[in-house]
């Protein structure tokens, strides 16, 4: 998938030009009305109307709680560093963000590829946003900061709880023990929350600060055609978003191909068939 050319991703995946009306409809067909991406097709438009009040309440409690921990914990972090820990602290973020880029690739990979929308709990809650995306690139462009990161703060908490009960429960000998990790898992923490809306900023074109798309530009983070790559339908490649950095190599032992076949010889599922109804809705 990543040998296509520029001209077959940007032909084979959504414009991003415009957030509001970005309108694509399908070639040679004669109904206007339906179209091929974007906020008007009547996929994006049923599952973005799923997105409840309840779940907006649960987004913003998880992102309350997951600063206050952050606080707390980075607090501790200071109190109880010393010089000899130094040497551990950019390694520790090297792997947070290494490990971080690669459960957002397994975590996108398993919610875009299996489940369905009609699951009890997950379904709505997790794999509806995912659908959408595929229909509606954009649309992640028109959530705020709570809808957009709401799910990544909630997976950081029970870590971050941990913490913070070692913190407060354990002797200074023991802390000192255990500082190294927690600094990683405190890291890996902050990669997580962080990377949806890195995610966010890879279809952002318009607006973004100067410092931001320096990162971009520089792979730091993910950049914006890197990231298109996924878009192409039937999205079934390049699926860590928080730097990329481990998409080529995935891709080239194809680690994402071989995980569908066990499962799918497995269980008979079919990789993206939840995906592929959504994206054919039209009523």
């Amino acid at each position: 998938m990543s040998s296509l050319t520029e001209d077959q991703i940007v032909y084979n995946s959504m414009s991003e030009d415009d957030i509001n009306s970005n309108v694509q409809y399908v070639e040679g067909e004669n109904q206007p009305e339906k179209p091929r991406w974007g906020p008007q097709h009547a996929g994006a438009k049923e599952l973005a109307s799923q997105y409840t009040a309840g779940k907006r309440l649960q987004e913003t409690v998880c992102i309350s709680i997951t600063f206050v921990l952050f606080a707390f914990n980075s607090v501790q972090l200071i109190r109880y560093y010393t010089w000899a820990n130094s040497y551990f602290i950019f390694g520790a973020a090297f792997l947070g963000i290494i490990t971080a880029d690669f459960f957002s690739g397994l975590v996108h990979w398993g919610a875009d590829t299996w489940g369905s929308v009609e699951l009890p709990v997950v379904g709505k809650a997790l794999i509806r946003p995912f659908r959408e995306h595929h229909i509606d690139p954009t649309s992640i462009v028109r959530h705020d900061f709570i809808e957009t990161n709401g799910d990544n703060f909630a997976i950081t908490l029970p870590a971050l709880a941990n913490m913070a009960y070692k913190f407060i429960t354990y002797s200074p000998a023991d802390i000192a023990a255990t500082y190294n990790w927690e600094c990683y898992m405190f890291l890996l923490a902050i990669f997580i929350s962080l990377t949806n809306q890195i995610h966010k900023w890879s279809h952002t074109y318009f607006g973004l600060p100067r410092y931001i798309t320096i990162l971009q530009d520089m792979h730091v983070i993910l950049p914006r055609k890197h990231h298109r790559i996924h878009h192409v339908a039937p999205h079934e490649t390049y699926f860590c978003i928080t730097t990329g950095w481990l998409n080529y190599p995935l891709e080239v032992i194809n680690f994402w191909p071989v995980l569908e076949n066990i499962i799918e010889s497995l269980t008979g599922n079919k990789p993206r068939d939840d995906d592929m109804k959504w994206a054919k809705k039209t009523t």
